[in-house]
């Protein structure tokens, strides 16, 4: 690996980690395509070309191949095994813990964009409001003010239990 290859995996590599299991939801698997993620950006013919951001470029590939994965998994019959609770944990506290992460979940989901992609990126994908802004082409400052205004309509709902 080169020197520049080295320090993109070192600045980049939680960064697409996080991005992967916001969308697999499981570490193994996120840490397989994350790899191969790295892999493929080392070895492809199509080099990044500077016209995005470096993490937005690996984040696509992850992206691509994660989906990848799911048509494999569907065409085989497989499922991707889910994460399960730690042994220490009762099983009353991992059911609710599981029953209040979805309904999170599912206001997340029925919120509109782009409070619902900004709130993702920034959460799950750890990435700052200077980069959300740049994959948005809008200022810092938009991204945090999106960002606020997707967690107060998260909490209003979650609250008002509009779920």
């Amino acid at each position: 690996m080169d020197e520049t290859m080295d320090k993109i995996y070192e600045t980049c590599y939680m960064k697409v980690y996080s991005f992967v299991m916001t969308l697999a939801g499981n570490k193994d698997t996120a840490q397989e395509i994350t790899q191969e993620t790295f892999f493929r950006a080392m070895t492809s013919k199509q080099q990044f070309r500077g016209e995005s951001q470096q993490l937005s470029w690996l984040c696509a590939i992850a992206k691509n191949l994660y989906t990848d994965e799911l048509r494999r998994n569907k065409r085989y019959g497989g499922e991707i095994p889910e994460d399960r609770p730690d042994s220490d944990e009762s099983f009353e506290q991992a059911l609710a813990d599981k029953d209040q992460t979805f309904l999170i979940h599912k206001a997340l989901h029925e919120l509109e964009d782009p409070y619902k992609e900004v709130f993702q990126l920034r959460v799950f994908g750890e990435l700052s409001f200077k980069q959300i802004g740049t994959i948005f082409s809008k200022t810092e400052s938009w991204a945090r003010v999106t960002y606020h205004r997707a967690r107060m309509k998260l909490k209003e709902r979650l609250d008002n239990n509009e779920i």
